[in-house]
C-alpha cells in the first residue's frame, strides 16, 4: 500500500510517547514492504531529522513544513468570543493546506492517517483531492483531557475557563470523527466513548506497540531502592500530576519515612521545578540524553497522572524494561494490567505512600512486579502483532466501496 502519515509535530527524535508510536508505525510498515510518506508540522522550528533513526531514513519519503503556533495574550483574549479553541486552530495554516493539497493531488495514496485532532483541520480540504481511505488516529480524546483538568481545578475561573475548552474541542471532535473513513484507538475505553459520541464509522483497538528488541533491562546498573518520573510537562496533565505528587510528598522524601531519592526527568520542565530540588534527596534532572538508559537505572516508576487519557506510552516502556511501577488507574488506561501482579495502582496520596513504602522495603516484591510486566507486553505490545492488525483494518476499510460523504 502507498501510506501517507501527517503529524502536527516532527516525530524525531523519539523522547515522547506521540514519537515513539508514530516512529514505530512507520518501521513497521516500512518492514511490511509499505510505500511510507510523512508529512510533519514544525511548530518548534526542530532539526527535521535530528534523531531520525537511521533505518527510515532512506526508506521513507520526508517533509516538514514550518508553522507558527504561538499564541499571543490578544489571541486568547478575543477567543474567549470563540465557538472553537485556539488550541486546535492554532496549527490551521492556509499555505500549509495548499502544499497538502498539492501532495495529495501528485501522490495516489491508499491510505492517508492523520496522527491526532489538530492535523484533522486539514480533512476537508484533504479529502476533496484523494481517493485514499482516511483514517483518524487519536492519540487522546482532547476533550476529555481538559474536562478531567477542570475537575482537578479548586480556583472557580480556571475551572470554568478549562470546562469552556472542553466543550469547545468536543464540538469539534463530534463534527470531524464521522468525516474520516475509520478511526484507531489505542484502549477500549477510548473505543466506547468514541461510539458514545454517535460515531458510526469503524472503530479498532491497536494498543501502544513496541520493538521489544530494544529493551534489554540490566539489574545491575539499577539503582535500588530509587524512585523516578518521566514524561514531557508541555503535556499539562502530566504537569499537574507531577505537580500534585511533589507538593504532597516533597516532605516525606525529605524530611519523613521515605528513605528513598527520587528523580525527575523529561523534556520541557518549567525552571520553577528547581525549587523542588532537595540536596542528596530530590534530584529535577530535566531530558535526558537516553529515555531507556534513563529508565534502566532507576527501579520504582511512578505515574501520577490525574487527568488525560489514551494510553501511556512511558507506562508500556517502563514495563517493557521490567520496571515495578505505581500508577493510577487513570494513567494504566487500556493497558490489561492486574493490579498487584504486574503493576501496583495507587489512586490518592494515602494509597501511593503504601505502595512506594511496600516498594523500598522489598526488593524481591518489585523484581516480581518488574518480570510480570514484562511478560504482559511481549503478549500484548509487540509491534510486529499491533503492525500486523493496523494493515488488517487498512485492508478492510479500503475493501469497502463506500467512502464517508461530507
Amino acid at each position: 500500500m502507498k501510506i501517507l502519515i501527517l503529524t502536527h509535530r516532527v516525530p524525531f527524535p523519539q523522547n515522547g510517547g506521540y514519537q515513539i508510536v508514530v516512529c514505530n508505525t512507520m518501521r513497521g510498515l516500512v518492514r511490511l514492504g509499505h510505500d511510507v510518506s510523512l508529512i510533519a508540522l514544525n511548530s518548534k522550528k526542530a532539526d527535521p531529522i535530528e534523531g531520525m533513526p537511521e533505518g527510515l531514513k532512506k526508506r521513507i519519503k520526508y517533509k516538514v513544513y514550518d508553522i507558527d503556533t504561538e499564541v499571543s495574550v490578544m489571541d486568547v483574549a478575543v477567543n474567549l468570543f470563540s465557538k472553537t479553541s485556539f488550541n486546535i486552530n492554532r496549527y490551521y495554516d492556509a499555505e500549509v493546506e495548499k502544499k497538502l493539497v498539492r501532495d495529495v493531488q501528485e501522490n495516489n495514496y491508499d491510505i492517508i492517517q492523520f496522527e491526532g485532532l489538530m492535523m484533522s483541520l486539514y480533512l476537508t480540504a484533504i479529502r476533496k483531492h484523494t481517493r485514499a481511505k482516511l483514517v483518524y488516529r487519536t492519540h487522546n480524546i482532547e476533550n476529555q483531557v481538559w474536562q478531567r483538568m477542570s475537575m482537578q481545578k479548586t480556583d472557580p475561573f480556571k475551572k470554568s475557563y478549562l470546562k469552556m475548552h472542553a466543550k469547545r474541542i468536543k464540538n469539534y471532535e463530534l463534527e470531524q470523527l464521522n468525516k474520516f473513513d475509520g478511526v484507531a484507538v489505542f484502549t477500549p475505553q477510548d473505543k466506547e466513548t468514541i461510539y458514545s459520541y454517535g460515531t458510526h464509522v469503524p472503530i479498532e483497538v491497536l494498543p501502544v506497540g513496541l520493538r521489544l528488541e530494544k529493551y534489554h533491562p540490566d539489574i545491575e546498573k539499577t539503582e535500588v531502592p530509587s524512585l523516578f518520573f518521566l514524561g514531557s510537562l508541555d503535556w499539562l496533565p502530566n504537569r499537574e500530576g507531577i505537580e500534585w505528587f511533589l507538593d504532597n510528598f516533597f516532605k516525606d522524601l525529605t524530611d519523613g519515612e521515605l528513605n528513598v531519592k527520587f528523580y525527575v526527568a523529561g523534556s520541557d520542565i518549567p525552571e520553577r521545578f528547581d525549587d523542588y530540588e532537595a540536596l542528596g534527596k530530590i534530584f529535577i534532572q530535566g531530558e535526558v540524553d537516553d529515555a531507556l538508559e534513563f529508565i534502566n537505572s532507576k527501579s520504582i516508576m511512578i505515574v501520577p497522572l490525574l487527568s488525560g487519557g489514551g494510553m501511556r506510552v512511558k507506562i508500556v516502556e517502563g514495563m517493557a524494561m521490567q520496571k515495578c511501577i505505581i500508577s493510577t488507574t487513570l494513567g494504566a488506561e487500556g493497558i490489561n494490567f492486574e493490579d498487584g501482579k504486574n503493576i501496583l495502582i495507587a489512586n490518592n496520596k494515602e494509597e501511593f505512600y503504601y505502595a512506594i513504602q511496600r516498594c523500598i522495603t522489598d526488593e524481591e516484591y518489585c523484581k516480581k512486579i518488574g518480570l510480570n510486566a514484562r511478560h504482559l507486553i511481549e503478549q500484548q505490545h509487540d509491534i510486529n502483532i499491533v503492525i500486523n492488525n493496523l494493515i488488517d483494518f487498512y485492508r478492510y476499510l479500503t475493501s469497502v466501496g463506500n467512502k464517508v460523504l461530507l
